[in-house]
């Protein structure tokens, strides 16, 4: 009877090691991303949807800013790099850059907050210091808590130099996330900030602001009437061929069914 046992368990252990080997093979190669935090639910979903179509390779990306992802590429420590900004021209020489998404950056205020509507140029003097009181833009009699990224952020620079103003802000924080951007503003009264349209859709704690009374909408993007929208990339190493399974994914990105996950993410698809 205990050799019966014995037996069944040993047949139950190698059948149970068996299915569970069959239902999912070993891991053959991994694909490294590094870059754009506000990339990162997007970048999330498109390595998911690839993972379930390639169960033998891992893709594993890392969220520390465009900047950061962008220096990654180019010194060979990830494969792919993700940057919410345009490349820069020291940049280019060395990297090549394929746009995946369009995203538009929107500001955000706590939900107390009366202000509906901004003008490029409030925005751009709250922002520099010249508005530093929410009465001087319409609002209530209350000091602005100027809330932006940190300067490795791509959302950072292509805010600035979408509104001309880049080097000249007067931040009174600065987080190194959208997510930290969301907390801040949805905890202070007094706050603004900005973020990417997918994260301001994600968050219903805090409020969207139109900006010379055009909502920030996909739609509004996609027509160029929402003034502040910038491209998603994906940069790799000029000159170098990817690993196949690095290009499979960068392929799977711009295919059908990356682009409607692209999609179903808030952001405006390429094709």
């Amino acid at each position: 009877m205990k050799l019966l046992k014995l037996t069944t368990s040993i047949i139950a252990f190698i059948i149970f090691f068996a299915s569970g080997c069959h239902k999912k093979p070993p891991i053959q190669a991994v694909i490294t991303l590094s870059g754009s935090t506000s990339m990162e639910e997007v970048i999330q979903a498109l390595s998911e949807g690839f993972m379930e179509q390639n169960a033998d390779v891992s893709v594993i990306p890392q969220f520390s800013g465009s900047s950061q992802g962008i220096r990654d590429a180019a010194e060979g420590k990830a494969d792919i790099g993700t940057s919410s900004r345009e490349l820069y021209a020291g940049e280019k020489a060395s990297l090549d850059a394929v746009i995946i998404a369009i995203d538009g950056i929107v500001v955000i205020v706590h939900p107390d907050n009366p202000i509906t509507d901004l003008t490029f140029g409030q925005l751009s003097d709250i922002y520099t210091g010249k508005i530093r009181n929410w009465k001087e833009a319409g609002g209530a009699d209350s000091p602005i808590v100027v809330i932006g990224r940190d300067t490795a952020s791509g959302t950072r620079n292509a805010f600035e130099e979408l509104l001309g103003i880049s080097g000249q802000c007067t931040y009174g924080q600065e987080k190194d996330s959208s997510g930290g951007i969301k907390i801040a503003v949805e905890t202070t009264p007094e706050a603004i900030g900005y973020v990417s349209l997918e994260a301001a859709e994600a968050n219903q704690k805090t409020k969207k602001i139109s900006l010379e009374g055009v909502e920030p909408s996909k739609e509004k993007i996609y027509t160029g009437e929402y003034f502040l929208s910038r491209p998603l990339l994906m940069v790799t190493r000029k000159g170098e061929q990817l690993q196949p399974e690095a290009q499979s994914f960068l392929d799977y990105v711009l295919s059908d069914e990356g682009q409607e996950i692209i999609q179903s993410q808030n952001l405006i698809p390429i094709t």
